[in-house]
């Protein structure tokens, strides 16, 4: 039988129903048994409002119980979940629906005010059942895709600025699974910290999934809060996957209640993703936790992880590791990549995407035959055969974890009447990227920064907002007119 993403669920539910499964933000705790039972209903819930095999749900989240139950039973319907932060805005959404055309959008009202919110806009009506509480709207009728492989759409803004739904397979969603309980050792009694979003991938495919995957427990979190993370982790947590940001925050926390380093007995494996890690950096933070702190690899259209390091305390390297198993990978040299032996990450695998939903010009461009993905991002291969990232021959910042597009930023900012043109690039502080824009104004007009931010606040998550915008009568500029990026944190430098 092709293994299909709900058959880790099914495989616990059998074998271990008692053993605890989820922790939610709120307390409550689901063992094997009841999350199966709360898929059930979600199953029985959807089918009733007519939704069919092939036909797509757009869920609007955040961590909770809930949110896994509807994931599950659209595995199980063979329906194509669409996991979107709660976070985002209604023309964010609305672009997502647009393209997408789900059938019906559930809104984890019960665990999100912002959930409630799009709930309200949408008319949707509260369910109840094993599940908890939460709101469905039907949003239009049956459009069936022919594709029992598809499981899931995750939508990454990319650097057209044009949404595109990224097409995960069960057979995806199976490897990504599997790989990230191996590389952990996770096993039924171990407790994940799972405050990662599962409105993306590292939340859904190398948390969730790896946690019932392998029998094990997700501790839910909403939303970061510090103080809830060192709570957590006095009370059990053995496994705390994480970007940066929060280790730092939680390394002030500690300190600030007198102690030097984190008193955990229970910890056994901590990571950090989403930004470079850097050596100082990373010595200190292995000194606070007493563990090696592991980094990894990956993107939306592999599934999450392709690399991932294994490395012992007190190891130097801050490369993202080797291949995972059955993956491999190729530097392309044709693209510049700065130094020798550098250029584009290309890797092929498992845990690779189908493609780009609706999208085959984007899906030519990135799958390239044989079934090699180009990552866009920079890299070199070191004589241990592990991956270094040089850099992105994208545009991506990472701010918080977060993946923020400029092209995305930059539209949302050109609709102001009194915008010429835009450009965002990140500026980096400490070890995070911060989103920073540089707006020409129109001739004459009077636009001010609080005006700017105050517009794309409707327009744009928070994540996504600039943190400073510098306005000015022109921004420097090739002889074509194209922006020069590079030069603009230079050239503004006495303005931020």
């Amino acid at each position: 039988m092709t293994p299909r993403w709900h058959h880790f669920l099914d495989e616990h539910a059998k074998s271990q129903p008692a053993a605890l499964a989820l922790i939610d933000a709120g307390g409550a705790r689901w063992d094997y048994a009841a999350l199966d039972a709360a898929v059930e209903d979600m199953r029985a819930l959807l089918g009733g409002l007519g939704v069919m095999r092939g036909d797509r749900v757009l869920l609007l989240l955040e961590n909770c119980a809930a949110a896994v139950a509807v994931i599950f039973a659209c595995s199980r319907m063979g329906a194509t979940v669409i996991p979107v932060n709660a976070r985002q805005t209604a023309a964010e959404v609305t672009r997502v629906i647009g393209h997408a055309e789900p059938m019906v959008a559930v809104m984890t009202s019960a665990a999100s005010e912002d959930a409630a919110a799009h709930a309200t806009r949408m008319g949707a009506e509260t369910q109840t059942g094993a599940f908890g509480s939460l709101s469905v709207a039907r949003i239009g009728p049956s459009q069936p895709d022919d594709d029992p492989d598809l499981a899931l759409l995750l939508y990454t803004t990319g650097t057209t600025g044009t949404p595109k739904g990224v097409m995960l397979t069960h057979a995806n969603l199976h490897y990504a699974g599997q790989a990230a309980r191996d590389f952990r050792s996770l096993k039924p009694g171990h407790l994940v910290y799972g405050v990662a979003p599962m409105a993306h991938v590292i939340g859904l495919a190398s948390m969730m999934t790896a946690v019932i995957c392998a029998g094990a427990t997700a501790w839910l979190e909403a939303r970061f809060e510090v103080a809830r993370l060192y709570e957590a982790l006095k009370a059990g947590v053995t496994h705390l996957p994480g970007v940066p940001q929060m280790h730092a925050l939680l390394m002030s926390h500690v300190q600030e209640q007198g102690h030097a380093a984190l008193e955990s007995p229970h910890l056994r494996y901590v990571s950090s993703g989403g930004a470079p890690l850097d050596p100082a950096w990373k010595r200190k933070a292995e000194a606070f936790y007493g563990l090696p702190l592991q980094n990894g690899y990956g993107m939306t259209e592999t599934a999450a992880a392709t690399h991932i390091t294994f490395s012992k305390l007190g190891d130097p390297d801050v490369s993202v590791g080797p291949c995972l198993p059955q993956v491999e990978m190729r530097i392309d040299e044709s693209v510049p990549g700065g130094e020798d032996g550098a250029g584009e990450v290309l890797v092929r695998g498992p845990n690779i995407m189908k493609g780009y939903y609706r999208n085959p010009e984007a899906t030519a461009d990135a799958l390239i035959g044989d079934g090699w993905l180009r990552t866009g991002d920079l890299g070199r291969i070191d004589e241990a055969d592990r991956l270094h990232i040089l850099g992105r021959s994208k545009e991506l910042i990472i701010h918080g974890g977060f993946n923020v597009y400029p092209p995305e930023v930059e539209s949302a900012l050109n609709d102001h009447p009194d915008v010429v043109q835009s450009a965002v690039v990140g500026q980096k502080v400490g070890f995070d990227e911060k989103p920073v824009a540089f707006v020409q104004s129109a001739p004459g007009a009077e636009v001010t920064e609080s005006a700017l931010k105050a517009f794309v606040k409707e327009r744009l998550a928070g994540y996504k907002r600039p943190v400073k915008i510098v306005v000015a009568e022109a921004l420097p500029a090739a002889p074509t007119g194209k922006i020069l990026k590079h030069k603009l944190l230079e050239h503004f430098a006495e303005q931020l």
